[in-house]
Protein backbone atom coordinates (compact mmCIF):
# COMPACT_ATOMS: atom_id res chain seq x y z
CA UNK A 1 0.00 0.00 0.00
CA UNK A 2 2.73 2.73 0.84
CA UNK A 3 4.17 1.94 -2.57
CA UNK A 4 1.14 2.44 -4.15
CA UNK A 5 0.52 5.66 -2.08
CA UNK A 6 4.32 7.02 -2.97
CA UNK A 7 3.98 6.27 -7.03
CA UNK A 8 1.16 8.08 -6.91
CA UNK A 9 2.12 11.04 -4.81
CA UNK A 10 2.61 13.95 -6.49
CA UNK A 11 6.56 15.57 -7.44
CA UNK A 12 9.04 17.10 -9.59
CA UNK A 13 9.20 14.70 -12.53
CA UNK A 14 13.46 14.67 -13.12
CA UNK A 15 13.51 13.51 -16.47
CA UNK A 16 11.25 16.60 -17.70
CA UNK A 17 12.92 19.17 -15.96
CA UNK A 18 16.16 18.13 -17.81
CA UNK A 19 14.49 18.21 -20.93
CA UNK A 20 12.92 21.49 -20.54
CA UNK A 21 16.12 23.20 -19.33
CA UNK A 22 18.05 23.49 -22.49
CA UNK A 23 15.68 24.53 -24.18
CA UNK A 24 13.29 27.76 -22.02
CA UNK A 25 16.36 27.84 -18.88
CA UNK A 26 17.70 30.94 -20.53
CA UNK A 27 14.48 32.47 -20.37
CA UNK A 28 13.18 31.45 -17.01
CA UNK A 29 16.97 33.16 -15.69
CA UNK A 30 16.03 36.11 -17.38
CA UNK A 31 12.79 36.56 -15.80
CA UNK A 32 14.15 35.89 -12.35
CA UNK A 33 17.13 38.41 -13.24
CA UNK A 34 14.82 41.23 -14.34
CA UNK A 35 12.90 40.15 -11.04
CA UNK A 36 16.13 40.59 -9.00
CA UNK A 37 16.68 43.69 -10.37
CA UNK A 38 12.88 45.07 -10.28
CA UNK A 39 12.96 44.46 -6.53
CA UNK A 40 16.42 45.37 -5.46
CA UNK A 41 18.62 47.58 -8.05
CA UNK A 42 17.26 51.25 -8.08
CA UNK A 43 16.18 52.55 -11.54
CA UNK A 44 16.50 49.41 -13.09
CA UNK A 45 13.17 50.18 -15.37
CA UNK A 46 13.96 53.56 -16.15
CA UNK A 47 14.00 53.79 -19.69
CA UNK A 48 18.20 55.18 -19.70
CA UNK A 49 18.90 51.71 -18.21
CA UNK A 50 17.18 49.89 -20.59
CA UNK A 51 18.21 51.94 -23.43
CA UNK A 52 22.47 51.28 -22.03
CA UNK A 53 21.69 47.46 -21.96
CA UNK A 54 20.32 47.54 -25.80
CA UNK A 55 22.91 49.38 -27.07
CA UNK A 56 25.70 47.23 -25.36
CA UNK A 57 24.31 44.05 -25.77
CA UNK A 58 23.22 44.75 -29.95
CA UNK A 59 26.89 44.04 -31.17
CA UNK A 60 26.86 40.65 -29.37
CA UNK A 61 23.72 39.68 -30.61
CA UNK A 62 24.74 40.38 -33.87
CA UNK A 63 28.12 38.70 -33.73
CA UNK A 64 26.70 35.52 -31.80
CA UNK A 65 24.05 34.95 -34.44
CA UNK A 66 26.86 34.26 -36.99
CA UNK A 67 28.58 32.03 -34.24
CA UNK A 68 25.67 30.43 -33.90
CA UNK A 69 25.26 28.93 -37.77
CA UNK A 70 28.82 27.85 -37.15
CA UNK A 71 28.74 26.43 -34.13
CA UNK A 72 25.71 24.91 -35.35
CA UNK A 73 28.11 23.24 -38.81
CA UNK A 74 30.28 21.76 -35.39
CA UNK A 75 32.91 24.61 -36.22
CA UNK A 76 33.83 27.38 -34.48
CA UNK A 77 34.61 30.89 -35.22
CA UNK A 78 37.46 32.82 -32.96
CA UNK A 79 38.48 34.89 -35.59
CA UNK A 80 35.20 37.45 -35.16
CA UNK A 81 36.96 39.77 -32.81
CA UNK A 82 39.46 40.31 -35.49
CA UNK A 83 37.56 41.04 -37.79
CA UNK A 84 35.46 43.74 -36.28
CA UNK A 85 38.79 45.26 -35.65
CA UNK A 86 39.76 45.37 -39.22
CA UNK A 87 36.15 46.93 -40.25
CA UNK A 88 37.31 49.16 -37.12
CA UNK A 89 40.37 49.98 -38.75
CA UNK A 90 38.98 50.53 -42.50
CA UNK A 91 36.25 52.67 -41.38
CA UNK A 92 38.61 56.14 -41.26
CA UNK A 93 40.42 55.30 -44.24
CA UNK A 94 37.67 55.13 -46.97
CA UNK A 95 34.92 57.46 -44.98
CA UNK A 96 36.24 60.47 -47.40
CA UNK A 97 34.55 58.50 -49.76
CA UNK A 98 31.19 58.92 -48.29
CA UNK A 99 29.59 56.46 -45.57
CA UNK A 100 28.22 53.72 -47.59
CA UNK A 101 31.49 53.15 -49.84
CA UNK A 102 33.29 52.75 -46.12
CA UNK A 103 31.21 50.58 -44.65
CA UNK A 104 30.84 48.13 -47.80
CA UNK A 105 34.30 48.06 -48.23
CA UNK A 106 34.47 46.95 -44.38
CA UNK A 107 31.97 44.13 -44.97
CA UNK A 108 34.09 43.15 -48.39
CA UNK A 109 36.95 42.69 -45.78
CA UNK A 110 34.96 40.46 -43.59
CA UNK A 111 33.79 38.36 -46.69
CA UNK A 112 37.10 37.99 -47.77
CA UNK A 113 38.13 36.57 -44.40
CA UNK A 114 35.16 34.51 -44.16
CA UNK A 115 36.01 33.01 -47.30
CA UNK A 116 39.93 32.30 -45.82
CA UNK A 117 38.17 30.56 -43.17
CA UNK A 118 35.42 28.74 -44.82
CA UNK A 119 38.28 27.38 -47.41
CA UNK A 120 40.90 26.25 -44.99
CA UNK A 121 37.94 24.52 -43.19
CA UNK A 122 35.90 22.48 -45.36
CA UNK A 123 38.72 22.16 -48.72
CA UNK A 124 41.84 22.25 -47.06
CA UNK A 125 40.51 20.25 -43.79
CA UNK A 126 41.29 21.86 -40.84
CA UNK A 127 39.91 21.89 -37.78
CA UNK A 128 38.07 25.00 -37.35
CA UNK A 129 39.65 26.11 -33.83
CA UNK A 130 43.00 25.98 -35.87
CA UNK A 131 41.96 27.43 -38.92
CA UNK A 132 40.46 30.74 -37.50
CA UNK A 133 42.97 30.94 -34.39
CA UNK A 134 45.51 31.94 -37.50
CA UNK A 135 43.26 34.70 -38.21
CA UNK A 136 42.23 35.49 -34.52
CA UNK A 137 46.19 36.62 -34.38
CA UNK A 138 46.96 37.61 -37.80
CA UNK A 139 43.89 39.35 -38.45
CA UNK A 140 44.15 42.13 -35.47
CA UNK A 141 47.68 42.23 -36.38
CA UNK A 142 46.56 43.44 -39.83
CA UNK A 143 43.91 46.00 -38.96
CA UNK A 144 47.06 47.50 -36.49
CA UNK A 145 49.02 47.34 -39.39
CA UNK A 146 46.35 49.50 -40.98
CA UNK A 147 45.59 52.09 -38.40
CA UNK A 148 49.27 52.73 -37.56
CA UNK A 149 48.46 51.36 -33.76
CA UNK A 150 46.61 54.88 -33.16
CA UNK A 151 42.64 55.53 -32.44
CA UNK A 152 41.31 58.13 -35.00
CA UNK A 153 38.00 60.10 -34.13
CA UNK A 154 35.00 59.40 -36.47
CA UNK A 155 33.19 62.93 -37.27
CA UNK A 156 30.85 62.01 -39.90
CA UNK A 157 27.45 62.78 -38.54
CA UNK A 158 25.55 60.30 -40.58
CA UNK A 159 28.17 57.72 -40.11
CA UNK A 160 27.91 58.41 -36.01
CA UNK A 161 23.85 58.00 -36.31
CA UNK A 162 23.94 54.42 -36.82
CA UNK A 163 25.52 54.32 -33.36
CA UNK A 164 23.94 57.13 -31.62
CA UNK A 165 20.93 57.83 -33.56
CA UNK A 166 17.39 56.68 -32.67
CA UNK A 167 14.21 55.62 -34.73
CA UNK A 168 10.60 55.68 -33.52
CA UNK A 169 12.01 55.58 -30.11
CA UNK A 170 14.68 53.02 -30.43
CA UNK A 171 18.70 53.28 -31.00
CA UNK A 172 19.37 52.92 -35.16
CA UNK A 173 21.99 49.80 -34.07
CA UNK A 174 19.02 47.54 -31.82
CA UNK A 175 16.77 47.89 -35.13
CA UNK A 176 19.56 46.38 -36.95
CA UNK A 177 20.17 43.59 -34.64
CA UNK A 178 16.45 43.23 -34.81
CA UNK A 179 16.63 42.76 -38.40
CA UNK A 180 19.54 40.50 -38.69
CA UNK A 181 18.15 38.20 -35.95
CA UNK A 182 15.33 38.05 -38.50
CA UNK A 183 16.73 37.20 -40.93
CA UNK A 184 19.21 34.32 -39.36
CA UNK A 185 15.88 33.31 -37.71
CA UNK A 186 14.03 32.79 -41.31
CA UNK A 187 17.30 31.54 -42.76
CA UNK A 188 17.45 28.55 -40.31
CA UNK A 189 13.95 27.82 -40.08
CA UNK A 190 12.63 28.39 -43.96
CA UNK A 191 15.40 27.75 -46.55
CA UNK A 192 17.41 24.97 -48.30
CA UNK A 193 20.48 26.49 -46.60
CA UNK A 194 19.18 26.42 -43.48
CA UNK A 195 18.08 22.81 -43.57
CA UNK A 196 21.69 21.72 -45.17
CA UNK A 197 23.25 23.66 -42.58
CA UNK A 198 21.56 21.81 -39.62
CA UNK A 199 22.19 18.62 -41.42
CA UNK A 200 26.03 18.72 -42.27
CA UNK A 201 26.12 19.90 -38.33
CA UNK A 202 24.08 16.59 -37.34
CA UNK A 203 26.26 14.11 -39.50
CA UNK A 204 28.52 15.89 -41.59
CA UNK A 205 29.65 12.18 -43.57
CA UNK A 206 25.81 11.41 -44.14
CA UNK A 207 25.18 14.91 -45.65
CA UNK A 208 28.07 14.08 -47.95
CA UNK A 209 26.67 10.79 -49.04
CA UNK A 210 23.15 12.47 -49.69
CA UNK A 211 25.02 14.54 -51.83
CA UNK A 212 24.18 17.93 -50.58
CA UNK A 213 26.99 20.49 -51.27
CA UNK A 214 29.05 20.24 -47.71
CA UNK A 215 32.19 22.28 -49.12
CA UNK A 216 29.96 25.04 -49.97
CA UNK A 217 27.90 25.33 -47.47
CA UNK A 218 30.10 25.46 -45.16
CA UNK A 219 32.55 28.98 -46.88
CA UNK A 220 28.94 30.03 -46.88
CA UNK A 221 28.61 29.74 -43.32
CA UNK A 222 32.13 30.75 -42.56
CA UNK A 223 31.34 33.99 -44.82
CA UNK A 224 27.93 35.37 -43.05
CA UNK A 225 30.07 34.98 -39.86
CA UNK A 226 32.40 37.76 -40.60
CA UNK A 227 29.86 39.31 -42.76
CA UNK A 228 27.82 39.89 -39.36
CA UNK A 229 31.13 40.02 -37.17
CA UNK A 230 31.84 43.04 -39.84
CA UNK A 231 28.74 44.85 -38.89
CA UNK A 232 29.34 44.81 -35.50
CA UNK A 233 32.67 46.31 -36.34
CA UNK A 234 30.99 48.89 -37.96
CA UNK A 235 28.17 49.71 -35.33
CA UNK A 236 31.04 49.42 -32.99
CA UNK A 237 32.72 52.15 -34.06
CA UNK A 238 29.85 54.44 -35.25
CA UNK A 239 28.59 54.13 -31.25
CA UNK A 240 31.83 55.46 -30.16
CA UNK A 241 32.86 57.75 -32.55
CA UNK A 242 36.43 56.15 -32.97
CA UNK A 243 38.16 53.56 -34.09
CA UNK A 244 40.44 51.57 -31.94
CA UNK A 245 41.82 48.57 -33.85
CA UNK A 246 43.19 47.38 -30.67
CA UNK A 247 40.08 47.61 -28.21
CA UNK A 248 37.52 47.12 -30.99
CA UNK A 249 36.05 43.44 -30.87
CA UNK A 250 38.54 42.67 -27.99
CA UNK A 251 38.15 39.07 -26.40
CA UNK A 252 33.77 39.24 -28.18
CA UNK A 253 34.40 35.57 -29.50
CA UNK A 254 34.44 34.30 -25.83
CA UNK A 255 31.10 36.26 -25.47
CA UNK A 256 29.31 35.14 -28.67
CA UNK A 257 29.97 31.40 -28.03
CA UNK A 258 28.92 31.85 -23.99
CA UNK A 259 25.43 33.78 -25.67
CA UNK A 260 25.22 30.55 -28.25
CA UNK A 261 25.93 27.69 -25.47
CA UNK A 262 23.66 29.57 -23.01
CA UNK A 263 20.78 29.87 -25.53
CA UNK A 264 20.99 26.01 -25.94
CA UNK A 265 22.47 25.35 -29.19
CA UNK A 266 25.29 22.67 -28.95
CA UNK A 267 28.53 22.90 -29.39
CA UNK A 268 28.41 19.29 -31.21
CA UNK A 269 26.30 21.02 -34.07
CA UNK A 270 22.75 19.84 -36.00
CA UNK A 271 20.97 22.37 -33.74
CA UNK A 272 20.72 26.18 -33.98
CA UNK A 273 18.88 28.27 -31.65
CA UNK A 274 18.93 31.76 -33.00
CA UNK A 275 15.99 33.14 -30.47
CA UNK A 276 17.45 31.14 -27.20
CA UNK A 277 21.30 32.71 -28.94
CA UNK A 278 19.59 36.32 -28.20
CA UNK A 279 18.53 35.58 -24.79
CA UNK A 280 21.48 33.75 -23.88
CA UNK A 281 23.47 37.48 -25.13
CA UNK A 282 20.72 39.31 -23.09
CA UNK A 283 21.21 37.26 -19.93
CA UNK A 284 25.18 37.33 -19.85
CA UNK A 285 24.40 41.49 -20.56
CA UNK A 286 22.17 41.68 -17.71
CA UNK A 287 24.51 39.46 -15.40
CA UNK A 288 27.17 41.89 -16.07
CA UNK A 289 25.09 44.35 -15.01
CA UNK A 290 23.21 43.46 -12.34
CA UNK A 291 26.81 42.95 -10.51
CA UNK A 292 27.73 45.90 -11.62
CA UNK A 293 24.94 47.91 -10.03
CA UNK A 294 25.48 46.19 -6.83
CA UNK A 295 29.49 47.27 -6.33
CA UNK A 296 30.76 44.11 -7.14
CA UNK A 297 34.57 42.72 -8.24
CA UNK A 298 34.97 42.23 -11.82
CA UNK A 299 36.62 39.14 -10.75
CA UNK A 300 33.36 37.78 -9.15
CA UNK A 301 31.89 38.82 -12.46
CA UNK A 302 33.72 36.44 -14.30
CA UNK A 303 33.62 33.83 -11.58
CA UNK A 304 29.46 33.59 -12.03
CA UNK A 305 30.19 34.18 -15.73
CA UNK A 306 31.83 30.68 -15.73
CA UNK A 307 29.58 29.22 -13.82
CA UNK A 308 26.73 29.87 -15.56
CA UNK A 309 28.90 28.65 -18.66
CA UNK A 310 29.79 25.27 -17.18
CA UNK A 311 25.92 25.00 -15.86
CA UNK A 312 24.97 25.48 -19.52
CA UNK A 313 27.46 23.29 -21.39
CA UNK A 314 26.46 19.90 -18.75
CA UNK A 315 22.97 20.63 -19.22
CA UNK A 316 23.65 20.26 -22.58
CA UNK A 317 25.93 17.15 -22.62
CA UNK A 318 23.39 15.08 -20.26
CA UNK A 319 20.55 16.06 -22.94
CA UNK A 320 22.87 14.85 -25.77
CA UNK A 321 23.88 11.40 -23.89
CA UNK A 322 20.07 10.81 -23.52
Amino acid sequence: MSTDVAATRPGIDLARVKAWLPAYGVYAAIVLLVLYNVIFTPNFLTWSNLRIQLIQVAPIVIVALGMALVIGTEGIDLSVGSVMALAAALIPLYLGYGVIAAILISLVAGLVVGLINGTLVARVGLQPIVATLALFVGGRGLALVISGGQLKDIRSEDFIYLGSGDFLGLPVLVWIAVVLVLIVAFIVRRTVFGRRLLAIGGNRASAELAGLPVKRVLVSVYVICSVLASIAGVLAVARIQSSDASAVGLLIELSAITAVVVGGTPLTGGKVRVLGTVAGALLMQLVVATMIKHNLQPSTTEMVQAVIILIAVYVARERKSR
